[in-house]
Protein backbone atom coordinates (compact mmCIF):
# COMPACT_ATOMS: atom_id res chain seq x y z
CA UNK A 1 0.00 0.00 0.00
CA UNK A 2 1.27 3.44 -0.90
CA UNK A 3 1.12 5.83 2.04
CA UNK A 4 1.72 9.31 0.66
CA UNK A 5 0.97 11.54 3.68
CA UNK A 6 2.39 11.59 7.21
CA UNK A 7 2.97 13.99 10.09
CA UNK A 8 6.11 13.73 12.21
CA UNK A 9 7.93 15.66 14.93
CA UNK A 10 11.69 16.06 14.56
CA UNK A 11 13.95 17.14 17.42
CA UNK A 12 17.63 17.92 16.99
CA UNK A 13 19.96 17.07 19.86
CA UNK A 14 20.55 19.53 22.68
CA UNK A 15 24.08 20.71 23.24
CA UNK A 16 25.95 19.35 26.27
CA UNK A 17 26.42 21.61 29.28
CA UNK A 18 29.81 23.11 30.08
CA UNK A 19 31.68 21.63 33.07
CA UNK A 20 32.59 23.45 36.28
CA UNK A 21 35.83 21.83 37.45
CA UNK A 22 39.21 22.69 38.95
CA UNK A 23 42.41 20.75 38.67
CA UNK A 24 43.22 18.90 41.88
CA UNK A 25 46.34 16.73 41.77
CA UNK A 26 48.98 15.78 44.26
CA UNK A 27 52.01 18.08 44.28
CA UNK A 28 50.12 20.71 42.27
CA UNK A 29 48.78 23.01 44.98
CA UNK A 30 47.33 25.68 42.71
CA UNK A 31 45.56 23.83 39.94
CA UNK A 32 43.45 26.08 37.73
CA UNK A 33 40.05 25.68 36.09
CA UNK A 34 39.82 22.67 33.78
CA UNK A 35 36.11 22.28 32.99
CA UNK A 36 35.62 21.38 29.34
CA UNK A 37 33.00 22.55 26.85
CA UNK A 38 29.94 20.47 26.06
CA UNK A 39 29.55 18.68 22.73
CA UNK A 40 27.21 19.89 20.00
CA UNK A 41 23.85 18.18 19.57
CA UNK A 42 23.21 16.09 16.46
CA UNK A 43 21.31 17.48 13.47
CA UNK A 44 18.23 15.96 11.89
CA UNK A 45 19.15 15.20 8.29
CA UNK A 46 16.70 14.20 5.54
CA UNK A 47 18.09 11.96 2.80
CA UNK A 48 16.38 11.00 -0.46
CA UNK A 49 16.56 7.21 -0.71
CA UNK A 50 15.63 5.60 -4.03
CA UNK A 51 14.88 2.31 -2.32
CA UNK A 52 11.97 3.82 -0.36
CA UNK A 53 8.69 4.45 -2.16
CA UNK A 54 6.22 5.11 0.64
CA UNK A 55 5.82 7.06 3.88
CA UNK A 56 4.40 4.04 5.70
CA UNK A 57 7.14 3.91 8.35
CA UNK A 58 6.37 7.46 9.40
CA UNK A 59 2.70 6.76 10.01
CA UNK A 60 3.64 4.61 13.01
CA UNK A 61 6.71 6.38 14.37
CA UNK A 62 5.88 10.03 14.91
CA UNK A 63 8.74 11.43 16.99
CA UNK A 64 12.32 11.39 15.70
CA UNK A 65 15.15 12.70 17.89
CA UNK A 66 18.84 13.18 17.20
CA UNK A 67 21.39 12.39 19.89
CA UNK A 68 22.28 15.16 22.39
CA UNK A 69 25.85 16.27 22.95
CA UNK A 70 27.68 15.04 26.04
CA UNK A 71 28.56 17.41 28.88
CA UNK A 72 32.09 18.72 29.13
CA UNK A 73 34.59 16.74 31.16
CA UNK A 74 37.44 17.49 33.51
CA UNK A 75 41.00 18.15 32.33
CA UNK A 76 39.69 20.46 29.58
CA UNK A 77 37.99 17.54 27.83
CA UNK A 78 35.23 18.53 25.41
CA UNK A 79 32.12 16.38 25.46
CA UNK A 80 31.43 14.20 22.44
CA UNK A 81 29.11 15.59 19.75
CA UNK A 82 25.75 13.89 19.36
CA UNK A 83 25.21 11.71 16.28
CA UNK A 84 23.08 13.10 13.50
CA UNK A 85 19.72 11.45 12.85
CA UNK A 86 19.23 10.41 9.23
CA UNK A 87 15.61 10.31 8.04
CA UNK A 88 15.31 8.46 4.75
CA UNK A 89 12.43 9.52 2.53
CA UNK A 90 11.40 8.70 -1.05
CA UNK A 91 12.41 11.24 -3.70
CA UNK A 92 9.49 13.48 -4.52
CA UNK A 93 8.55 14.12 -0.88
CA UNK A 94 7.46 17.64 0.02
CA UNK A 95 8.38 18.74 3.55
CA UNK A 96 6.20 21.41 5.15
CA UNK A 97 6.42 23.19 8.48
CA UNK A 98 3.08 22.01 9.80
CA UNK A 99 2.75 25.01 12.14
CA UNK A 100 3.24 27.71 9.48
CA UNK A 101 2.47 25.88 6.24
CA UNK A 102 5.88 26.88 4.84
CA UNK A 103 7.42 24.53 2.28
CA UNK A 104 10.79 23.57 3.75
CA UNK A 105 12.08 21.49 0.86
CA UNK A 106 11.02 19.61 -2.25
CA UNK A 107 13.15 16.48 -1.99
CA UNK A 108 14.73 15.55 -5.30
CA UNK A 109 16.81 12.46 -6.14
CA UNK A 110 20.12 12.49 -4.25
CA UNK A 111 19.16 15.41 -1.99
CA UNK A 112 20.45 15.57 1.57
CA UNK A 113 19.41 18.50 3.77
CA UNK A 114 19.43 19.50 7.44
CA UNK A 115 15.92 20.36 8.62
CA UNK A 116 16.68 20.77 12.34
CA UNK A 117 20.04 21.98 13.69
CA UNK A 118 21.50 20.65 16.90
CA UNK A 119 22.24 22.95 19.82
CA UNK A 120 25.77 24.20 20.42
CA UNK A 121 27.70 22.85 23.36
CA UNK A 122 27.94 25.04 26.46
CA UNK A 123 31.22 26.52 27.70
CA UNK A 124 33.09 25.03 30.63
CA UNK A 125 34.72 27.25 33.23
CA UNK A 126 38.13 26.79 31.60
CA UNK A 127 36.74 28.90 28.76
CA UNK A 128 36.44 31.91 31.09
CA UNK A 129 39.90 31.91 32.71
CA UNK A 130 41.97 35.04 32.32
CA UNK A 131 44.61 37.05 34.20
CA UNK A 132 41.86 38.83 36.09
CA UNK A 133 39.57 35.81 36.50
CA UNK A 134 41.77 32.98 37.68
CA UNK A 135 39.05 31.07 39.51
CA UNK A 136 36.07 31.32 37.16
CA UNK A 137 32.82 29.93 38.47
CA UNK A 138 30.91 30.49 35.24
CA UNK A 139 29.67 27.86 32.83
CA UNK A 140 26.96 27.99 30.16
CA UNK A 141 24.33 25.38 29.43
CA UNK A 142 24.12 23.68 26.06
CA UNK A 143 21.85 25.22 23.44
CA UNK A 144 18.51 23.61 22.69
CA UNK A 145 18.17 21.65 19.48
CA UNK A 146 15.51 22.78 17.02
CA UNK A 147 12.15 21.03 17.12
CA UNK A 148 9.71 21.04 14.20
CA UNK A 149 6.33 19.61 13.36
CA UNK A 150 6.74 18.42 9.78
CA UNK A 151 4.07 17.40 7.30
CA UNK A 152 5.24 14.98 4.62
CA UNK A 153 3.47 14.73 1.27
CA UNK A 154 4.73 12.40 -1.43
CA UNK A 155 4.36 13.10 -5.13
CA UNK A 156 5.50 10.05 -7.01
CA UNK A 157 8.39 10.22 -9.43
CA UNK A 158 7.74 7.81 -12.28
CA UNK A 159 8.86 7.55 -15.88
CA UNK A 160 5.44 6.53 -17.20
CA UNK A 161 2.05 7.24 -15.62
CA UNK A 162 -0.98 5.19 -16.69
CA UNK A 163 -4.08 7.39 -16.84
CA UNK A 164 -7.66 6.73 -17.90
CA UNK A 165 -11.15 6.21 -16.61
CA UNK A 166 -11.81 3.55 -13.97
CA UNK A 167 -11.68 0.04 -15.47
CA UNK A 168 -9.69 1.16 -18.52
CA UNK A 169 -7.25 -1.68 -17.84
CA UNK A 170 -4.43 0.23 -16.10
CA UNK A 171 -3.91 -2.24 -13.25
CA UNK A 172 -4.00 -5.22 -15.61
CA UNK A 173 -1.41 -3.54 -17.83
CA UNK A 174 0.88 -2.75 -14.88
CA UNK A 175 0.70 -6.37 -13.74
CA UNK A 176 1.53 -7.53 -17.29
CA UNK A 177 4.51 -5.18 -17.70
CA UNK A 178 6.03 -5.50 -14.22
CA UNK A 179 6.11 -7.71 -11.15
CA UNK A 180 3.69 -5.43 -9.34
CA UNK A 181 0.50 -7.04 -8.09
CA UNK A 182 -2.17 -4.33 -8.10
CA UNK A 183 -5.76 -5.24 -7.34
CA UNK A 184 -7.68 -6.15 -10.51
CA UNK A 185 -11.46 -6.46 -10.49
CA UNK A 186 -14.48 -5.70 -12.67
CA UNK A 187 -15.69 -2.65 -10.75
CA UNK A 188 -14.59 1.00 -10.64
CA UNK A 189 -11.84 2.35 -8.37
CA UNK A 190 -10.09 -0.92 -7.62
CA UNK A 191 -6.95 1.24 -7.47
CA UNK A 192 -7.40 3.56 -4.51
CA UNK A 193 -3.77 4.69 -4.30
CA UNK A 194 -0.94 4.81 -6.87
CA UNK A 195 0.91 1.56 -7.53
CA UNK A 196 4.50 1.40 -8.80
CA UNK A 197 6.21 -1.25 -10.86
CA UNK A 198 9.48 -1.59 -12.77
CA UNK A 199 9.43 -2.83 -16.35
CA UNK A 200 12.76 -4.28 -17.50
CA UNK A 201 13.37 -4.02 -21.24
CA UNK A 202 16.80 -5.60 -20.85
CA UNK A 203 19.69 -5.67 -18.39
CA UNK A 204 20.53 -1.98 -18.84
CA UNK A 205 17.10 -0.48 -19.48
CA UNK A 206 14.16 -0.26 -17.14
CA UNK A 207 11.18 2.00 -16.65
CA UNK A 208 9.33 2.96 -13.49
CA UNK A 209 5.60 2.79 -14.26
CA UNK A 210 2.85 4.17 -12.04
CA UNK A 211 -0.72 2.90 -12.12
CA UNK A 212 -2.59 6.00 -10.99
CA UNK A 213 -6.10 5.96 -9.54
CA UNK A 214 -8.93 6.23 -12.05
CA UNK A 215 -10.18 9.66 -13.00
CA UNK A 216 -13.76 10.80 -13.42
CA UNK A 217 -15.34 13.96 -14.72
CA UNK A 218 -14.88 16.77 -12.20
CA UNK A 219 -11.65 15.35 -10.72
CA UNK A 220 -9.87 18.70 -11.09
CA UNK A 221 -12.47 20.11 -8.69
CA UNK A 222 -12.01 17.25 -6.25
CA UNK A 223 -14.63 14.79 -7.50
CA UNK A 224 -13.88 11.09 -7.04
CA UNK A 225 -10.24 10.69 -6.03
CA UNK A 226 -9.68 14.21 -7.36
CA UNK A 227 -6.47 15.92 -6.33
CA UNK A 228 -5.24 12.74 -4.64
CA UNK A 229 -4.84 11.40 -8.18
CA UNK A 230 -3.75 14.50 -10.01
CA UNK A 231 -0.90 15.56 -7.74
CA UNK A 232 0.89 12.29 -8.46
CA UNK A 233 0.65 12.84 -12.22
CA UNK A 234 2.61 16.09 -11.89
CA UNK A 235 5.91 14.23 -11.44
CA UNK A 236 5.28 11.68 -14.18
CA UNK A 237 7.44 12.24 -17.24
CA UNK A 238 5.25 10.54 -19.85
CA UNK A 239 1.49 9.93 -19.83
CA UNK A 240 0.18 6.65 -21.21
CA UNK A 241 -3.52 7.24 -21.77
CA UNK A 242 -5.54 4.02 -21.79
CA UNK A 243 -8.82 3.81 -23.68
CA UNK A 244 -11.07 0.78 -23.29
CA UNK A 245 -12.07 -0.41 -26.76
CA UNK A 246 -15.37 -1.73 -25.39
CA UNK A 247 -16.26 0.15 -22.17
CA UNK A 248 -18.52 -2.00 -19.97
CA UNK A 249 -20.92 0.92 -19.49
CA UNK A 250 -21.40 1.32 -23.25
CA UNK A 251 -19.82 4.79 -23.32
CA UNK A 252 -17.93 6.18 -26.30
CA UNK A 253 -14.13 5.62 -26.03
CA UNK A 254 -13.47 8.95 -27.74
CA UNK A 255 -15.68 10.80 -25.26
CA UNK A 256 -13.89 9.03 -22.42
CA UNK A 257 -10.55 10.23 -23.77
CA UNK A 258 -11.76 13.82 -24.00
CA UNK A 259 -13.09 13.64 -20.43
CA UNK A 260 -9.65 12.77 -19.08
CA UNK A 261 -7.92 15.42 -21.19
CA UNK A 262 -10.35 18.08 -19.97
CA UNK A 263 -9.57 17.21 -16.35
CA UNK A 264 -5.81 17.32 -16.91
CA UNK A 265 -6.08 20.72 -18.57
CA UNK A 266 -8.40 22.06 -15.86
CA UNK A 267 -5.93 21.03 -13.18
CA UNK A 268 -2.73 22.30 -14.80
CA UNK A 269 -1.72 23.51 -18.25
CA UNK A 270 1.79 22.21 -17.56
CA UNK A 271 0.39 18.80 -16.72
CA UNK A 272 -1.71 18.71 -19.89
CA UNK A 273 1.35 19.55 -22.00
CA UNK A 274 3.33 16.48 -20.91
CA UNK A 275 4.27 14.00 -23.65
CA UNK A 276 1.47 11.49 -24.20
CA UNK A 277 0.89 8.22 -25.96
CA UNK A 278 -2.54 6.68 -26.48
CA UNK A 279 -3.12 3.01 -25.81
CA UNK A 280 -6.25 1.25 -27.03
CA UNK A 281 -6.64 -1.58 -24.54
CA UNK A 282 -8.42 -4.93 -24.42
CA UNK A 283 -8.09 -5.73 -28.14
CA UNK A 284 -8.54 -9.41 -27.22
CA UNK A 285 -12.26 -8.60 -26.91
CA UNK A 286 -12.34 -8.21 -30.70
CA UNK A 287 -10.92 -11.66 -31.40
CA UNK A 288 -7.62 -12.66 -33.01
CA UNK A 289 -7.88 -10.95 -36.41
CA UNK A 290 -4.95 -8.48 -36.81
CA UNK A 291 -6.88 -6.60 -39.49
CA UNK A 292 -9.73 -5.97 -37.08
CA UNK A 293 -7.25 -4.78 -34.49
CA UNK A 294 -5.69 -2.27 -36.93
CA UNK A 295 -9.11 -1.02 -37.93
CA UNK A 296 -10.07 -0.46 -34.31
CA UNK A 297 -6.87 1.50 -33.67
CA UNK A 298 -7.39 3.74 -36.70
CA UNK A 299 -11.03 4.27 -35.78
CA UNK A 300 -9.98 5.35 -32.31
CA UNK A 301 -7.42 7.76 -33.76
CA UNK A 302 -9.99 9.29 -36.08
CA UNK A 303 -12.67 9.54 -33.39
CA UNK A 304 -10.36 11.21 -30.92
CA UNK A 305 -9.00 13.58 -33.55
CA UNK A 306 -5.39 13.55 -32.35
CA UNK A 307 -2.55 14.84 -34.48
CA UNK A 308 -1.05 12.39 -36.97
CA UNK A 309 2.26 12.34 -35.11
CA UNK A 310 0.61 11.31 -31.82
CA UNK A 311 1.42 7.63 -31.17
CA UNK A 312 -1.61 5.33 -30.87
CA UNK A 313 -0.99 1.72 -29.86
CA UNK A 314 -3.26 -1.26 -29.55
CA UNK A 315 -2.62 -3.83 -26.83
CA UNK A 316 -4.03 -6.78 -24.97
CA UNK A 317 -2.59 -7.08 -21.49
CA UNK A 318 -4.21 -10.51 -21.20
CA UNK A 319 -2.42 -11.97 -24.26
CA UNK A 320 0.67 -9.72 -24.32
CA UNK A 321 -0.24 -8.25 -27.71
CA UNK A 322 1.65 -5.00 -28.40
CA UNK A 323 3.28 -4.70 -24.95
CA UNK A 324 6.88 -4.81 -26.13
CA UNK A 325 6.21 -2.20 -28.78
CA UNK A 326 4.73 0.13 -26.15
CA UNK A 327 7.74 -0.28 -23.82
CA UNK A 328 10.26 0.39 -26.59
CA UNK A 329 8.41 3.51 -27.66
CA UNK A 330 8.20 4.76 -24.07
CA UNK A 331 11.94 4.32 -23.65
CA UNK A 332 12.72 6.20 -26.86
CA UNK A 333 10.29 8.97 -25.90
CA UNK A 334 11.77 9.37 -22.43
CA UNK A 335 15.34 9.58 -23.67
CA UNK A 336 14.25 12.77 -25.44
CA UNK A 337 11.95 14.10 -22.70
CA UNK A 338 13.21 16.41 -19.92
CA UNK A 339 13.24 15.00 -16.42
CA UNK A 340 11.58 16.68 -13.47
CA UNK A 341 14.99 17.36 -11.89
CA UNK A 342 16.93 17.56 -15.17
CA UNK A 343 18.64 14.26 -14.54
CA UNK A 344 19.93 11.76 -17.01
CA UNK A 345 17.97 9.13 -18.89
CA UNK A 346 14.93 7.07 -17.88
CA UNK A 347 15.60 4.30 -15.45
CA UNK A 348 18.73 6.08 -14.19
CA UNK A 349 17.26 9.38 -12.98
CA UNK A 350 17.57 8.41 -9.36
CA UNK A 351 19.68 5.29 -9.39
CA UNK A 352 16.74 2.96 -9.79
Amino acid sequence: MLVDRANIVVKAGDGGDGRLSFRREKYIPKGGPDGGDGGDGGDVVVLADDNIQTLLDYRHQVRHCAQPGEPGGTKDCTGADGEDLIIRLPPGTLLYNDDTGELLHDLGPGDQIIIAHGGEGGWGNAHFKSATNQVPQQTTPGGRGEELHVRLELKLIADVGLVGLPNAGKSTLLAALTRATPKVAAYPFTTLSPQLGIAELDVNRRLVIADLPGLIEGAASGAGLGHHFLRHVERTRLLAHLIDIQPPDGSDPADNYRTIRAELEAYSAELASKPEIIIVSKLDLLGDDPGEHRAAIELARASIGVAPETPVFGISAASGLGLREVLEHCWDELVRAPDTWNSETPGTTSGR
